[in-house]
Formats: structure tokens, C-alpha cells, sequence
């Protein structure tokens, strides 16, 4: 069977985990950047598209560090990857992940949610998936590490197992994921 590639984009809670290890019917293509921005990826799409053949399947997870140095004015620029990645990739699904409960005593809960709320409905209006892994990751201490940013074992384990929830139903059949878009 081939393996479908799976794209993930984002900062250093993408790029600090082994993806392929827990994701083994794709082949991962992990271009997460520690400290990147949305406005940095959004500079890096275009280097990115150019050498990168089609993946069969988009992971995008960004915000946290604009939450960091407290730049919340970035939707208009998350809408700019989503549109260049899906007309870029018209065949691949796209999904969205939600900020998580990240806790920073400058960003309230209900801030995170309301962020969530718009980027649900930017996924909804470019026709991408939307993942909300903020429901599911709750602030405490099994979750997350002391700087109440990065991610513990147990919660990259909810996370993985929570996307390939996601996607089963695109590996339904063992069929390759680029022969749904024919």
C-alpha cells in the first residue's frame, strides 16, 4: 500500500514531536519551526509549496506564539495560508487545529475560545476541515509542561490519537487518499 503523505505546519508544538513514529500508515513531512508566527509561515508558504509536491493530507497548527508576544491580529494572515494552501493543494484536505488551552496569565480562556470561533469559521469558509483540540486538552498539569505551553507525553498522545480519529475515515478501505480527489 502507498503511503499518503501528511503535511503538519506550525511552530514548536508541531515540530517537537515525533509524528511518524505514532503515525505509521503516512509518510510525515514535518515542517513545524519552534517560535514561528502565522505571519513566519505565511512568509515560508511560498518556499514551502515550490519544493513540495502535493500531500494527500494539510495539518496547520499556529497562533500560540503570537498569543506569546501578544499580537492578536492574525486572522487575516491564517485566512492567507489557508487560501494558498488549498489552492495550492486542491486535492488535499486541509484540516485546521485549534490554539489550545494554552495558559498565559494575559490570555483569557474565553479569548482562546473566541479565537477558535474564528478560525472555525475561516476553515468553514475556505472549505477546510476544522480540528478542536481545545475541548479536548483542558489547562492542568497532566497536559501540559510548566511554562503552560508545551505539550506533555500524555497530551501528544490525545492529540495523535484524536487526528487519526479525524482522518480514518479518508483510509477507509486502504485506499490512497489521492485516488478520493479523482
Amino acid at each position: 500500500m502507498m503511503q499518503s503523505n501528511f503535511l503538519f505546519l506550525g511552530d514548536s508544538l508541531i515540530a517537537d514531536f515525533n509524528w511518524q513514529a505514532r503515525m505509521h500508515r503516512f509518510k510525515i513531512l514535518n515542517y513545524g519551526v519552534p517560535g514561528e508566527t502565522v505571519q513566519g509561515l505565511r512568509n515560508r508558504i511560498p518556499t514551502i509549496t515550490k519544493d513540495l509536491a502535493s500531500p494527500d493530507l494539510i495539518l496547520l497548527m499556529i497562533g500560540t506564539n503570537n498569543l506569546i508576544i501578544e499580537d492578536f491580529r492574525f486572522m487575516d494572515s491564517l485566512r492567507q495560508i489557508i487560501v494558498r494552501l488549498t489552492s495550492r493543494y486542491p486535492c488535499a484536505e486541509v484540516i485546521i487545529n485549534s490554539l489550545l488551552p494554552c495558559q498565559l496569565p494575559w490570555v483569557s480562556q474565553e479569548r482562546l475560545q473566541r479565537i477558535n470561533a474564528e478560525t472555525k469559521n475561516i476553515a468553514s469558509q475556505t472549505g477546510s476541515c476544522y480540528l478542536d483540540m481545545f475541548s479536548k486538552l483542558k489547562p492542568n498539569s497532566y497536559f501540559f509542561q510548566s511554562d503552560g505551553i508545551h505539550l506533555t507525553d500524555k497530551a501528544y498522545d490525545i492529540w495523535s490519537k484524536c487526528i487519526l480519529e479525524f482522518v480514518s475515515f479518508l483510509i477507509e478501505d486502504e485506499q490512497p487518499i489521492q485516488n478520493l480527489c479523482t
